[in-house]
């Protein structure tokens, strides 16, 4: 199943590149998604969890992530297993960031490879449906993140004084390894909502093509 995905972050192209490096903090801002750590050949390991009704998929895997500075890419070839569930999938993506005025523009291929019972939902759009939501939360959890380390450096003048300075950095800045709120599972609800709007969007889209 191949995926793409382009979107928009409202923050320095420079900034955005650099936050992309701290793989701990990217994972930080995805729902779901738990770092582990690196391993001993390089790669990350991590954990993703999601919920769709009465069906959870934990997958725990490892990813391995390159990064061509000059074309500002980023390659990451990862899988991960739901033992619990009897699932696995791998997915090979690549994520271009290029400049869009004073924001960033994100483009992500994505094939994704799954089998056992989470396969299902593949076949029925669901997990395009869900990328396309955790995509959202993604870009939010990014933009704040950013927002806050820029409030954080910000020229105490601004402010006050230097002390009042350091008071506001370290009430808005969180730490960079500390994962938001929106790290929760996506599921329940939302996920059954956005399946059942993307089938009836589908669906209508393809009587109204027919006339």
């Amino acid at each position: 199943m191949k995926l793409q995905q382009d979107f928009e972050i409202h923050c320095p192209v420079d900034e955005v590149w650099s936050f992309f490096h701290d793989i701990p903090a990217l994972a930080a801002c995805l729902p779901g998604a738990e770092y582990l750590g690196p391993t001993e050949d390089g790669r990350h390991s991590g954990k993703l969890t999601s919920k769709v009704g009465p069906f959870q998929a934990s997958f725990v895997g490892e990813a391995e992530v390159s990064y061509d500075e000059a074309a500002r890419t980023i390659i990451c070839d990862g899988k991960g297993v739901d033992r619990k569930g009897n699932s696995r999938g791998k997915m090979t993506m690549t994520c271009k960031v290029t400049p869009a005025g004073q924001g960033t523009t994100v483009s992500a291929e994505s094939d994704v490879q799954l089998s056992g019972a989470i396969a299902q939902f593949g076949r029925t759009g669901i997990i395009a449906e869900v990328a396309n939501v955790l995509v959202a939360d993604f870009v939010r959890n990014v933009e704040a993140r950013l927002d806050a380390s820029s409030a954080a450096v910000a020229p105490s003048g601004a402010i006050g004084t230097t002390e009042t300075a350091a008071v506001s950095s370290s009430a808005v800045a969180p730490p960079r390894n500390t994962a938001p709120a929106a790290s929760t599972p996506i599921g329940g609800f939302r996920l059954i909502y956005l399946a059942l709007k993307g089938w009836f969007r589908s669906l209508f889209g393809a009587r109204s093509t027919s006339h």
